[in-house]
């Protein structure tokens, strides 16, 4: 078996002495040096485009990879969506139910005592789980957390600016989980 490459070796050294179209007979097909040549530049061609895909595929792992980690993560983040829009209506009501309850008496003025602490614990909860209020008032107006129900002319204001707000807005962990109703300041014509 040993003799079989030094063979092999001495035949392709003594057809690229002679001449290059002579016939080489290796095993029971003949083959050119030309035709070599050609097939292992095929092969070598063959070997990078695989290993392209190689490369290519495993960009593509690694992104999934990530894309699939941040999903997840945005999952974690913002599971509590839908609960804390639902929390958002209960609390204006109690902040409406305040707004509403005037006059002097004991009970109105127990009934308000305790609505405050109550929206104080709201609060508490929504810092807890990262719930951030949007009170924009006075502030420019903002279209991307701010929600314009109508423009004033208001003396002193400056134009675009919050100058009451309806309702205020909330995001969750940065992403607005609903938008602050503003009235917005206009020039005067």
């Amino acid at each position: 078996m040993s003799t079989e490459p030094e063979n092999l070796e001495t035949l392709i050294e003594e057809s690229t002495t002679e001449d290059p179209s002579a016939h080489t007979e290796v095993g029971e097909h003949e083959y050119t040096i030309a035709e070599l040549k050609q097939e292992l530049e095929e092969a070598k061609k063959e070997a990078q485009a695989n290993w392209d895909k190689a490369v290519r595929t495993a960009a593509e792992m690694e992104n999934l990879k990530r894309r699939t980690q941040k999903d997840l993560e945005d999952a974690h983040k913002f599971a509590l969506t839908g609960f804390a829009k639902e929390l958002l209506v209960v609390l204006d009501s109690l902040v409406l139910g305040l707004q509403a309850a005037t006059g002097d008496s004991e009970e109105v003025r127990k009934f308000r005592e305790g609505s405050e602490l109550t929206i104080k614990q709201f609060e508490s909860v929504f810092s807890k789980y990262n719930i951030v209020t949007i009170d924009p008032m006075g502030q420019p107006f903002n279209a991307e957390l701010h929600q314009a129900m109508t423009m004033q002319v208001v003396e002193g204001a400056e134009p675009n600016t919050v100058v009451a707000v309806f309702q205020k807005g909330y995001t969750l962990n940065g992403r607005l989980l609903r938008p602050a109703m503003v009235v917005v300041a206009k020039a005067a014509d």
